[in-house]
C-alpha cells in the first residue's frame, strides 16, 4: 500500500513544497488541512504528529515524519524521484545552497517581510527601507544564481520547487511585484514555472483570487 497523508494548510509555502514534489512525481496523496493560526491555536491532536506545532507533517502507511526536508527526501528516495536531484555534484551542491538561501533568508524577508506586511497588515507603500533592502538583496542573489532554463542546470530540481511558493506570494504584493520586474532571469523562470501542471494544481487561494 502507498497511502500518503500530508497534514498542513494549503496556504503554507512549506506544505506547498511537499505537494509540488508529490505532484511532479505523480504520487497520490490526501491533504488533511491543519490551521495552526486558527483562533483556537494548534489542534492538540496534531501535536502528536508535530510536537513543535508547525506544518507540514506526513504519514505513509503508518510511518510518520515532520520537517519539510525530511519529508521531501523520504519521498524522493522512497518513490524514485531522483530526477529532481541533479546528477552533477556541483549542481547538486548549488541546489542545496539555493534551498538553504530561501529557508534561512528568503522566507522571512520575502513572505513575512513583504507579502504578509503589504497584503495582510495593510502596509503597502509604507514598508521601511531595511525591509525592502533585505528582500531585494535576497532576490539579487537568486537572480545571479538562476540558470537559463531552471534555477540549477537544464532540468527541474528541488531548488525550483523550494523557491516557487515563496516567489508566488511575493509577486502578489505591490513591492514584491516591482522587485521581481527588476530581476529578468528570475521573473522569466517564475513565468515558466507557473505553466507547469503541478504549480497550477497547488495554487494558493490568494493566487486564485488574483487571477
Amino acid at each position: 500500500m502507498n497511502h500518503i497523508t500530508l497534514f498542513g494548510a494549503s496556504y503554507s509555502v512549506y506544505v506547498r513544497i511537499v505537494r509540488l514534489v508529490l505532484e511532479e512525481l505523480g504520487i497520490r496523496y490526501d491533504l488533511a488541512e491543519i490551521d495552526i493560526f486558527s483562533k483556537n491555536g494548534v489542534p492538540p491532536e496534531y501535536l502528536k504528529r508535530h510536537p513543535f506545532g508547525r506544518i507540514p507533517a506526513f504519514e505513509h502507511d503508518g510511518f510518520h515524519l515532520f520537517e519539510t526536508d525530511a519529508i521531501v527526501f523520504y519521498i524522493v528516495e522512497r518513490f524514485g524521484g531522483e530526477a529532481l536531484l541533479p546528477a552533477d555534484v556541483a549542481e547538486r551542491a548549488r541546489m542545496r545552497q539555493i534551498m538553504r538561501i530561501i529557508d534561512n533568508y528568503g522566507y522571512r524577508a520575502l513572505v513575512w517581510g513583504i507579502y504578509v506586511e503589504e497584503t495582510e497588515r495593510d502596509r503597502a507603500g509604507r514598508l521601511e527601507q531595511d525591509e525592502l533592502e533585505r528582500a531585494s538583496m535576497c532576490l539579487g542573489v537568486l537572480e545571479d544564481l538562476t540558470g537559463p532554463l531552471f534555477l540549477v542546470g537544464a532540468h527541474l530540481s528541488l531548488a525550483d520547487l523550494w523557491v516557487l511558493p515563496m516567489l508566488s506570494y511575493l509577486k502578489l504584493a505591490p513591492s514584491g511585484a516591482a522587485m521581481l520586474r527588476n530581476q529578468p532571469k528570475l521573473s522569466g523562470w517564475l513565468d515558466r514555472m507557473h505553466d507547469r501542471p503541478s504549480v497550477h494544481a497547488t495554487r494558493f487561494l490568494a493566487e486564485r483570487a488574483a487571477s
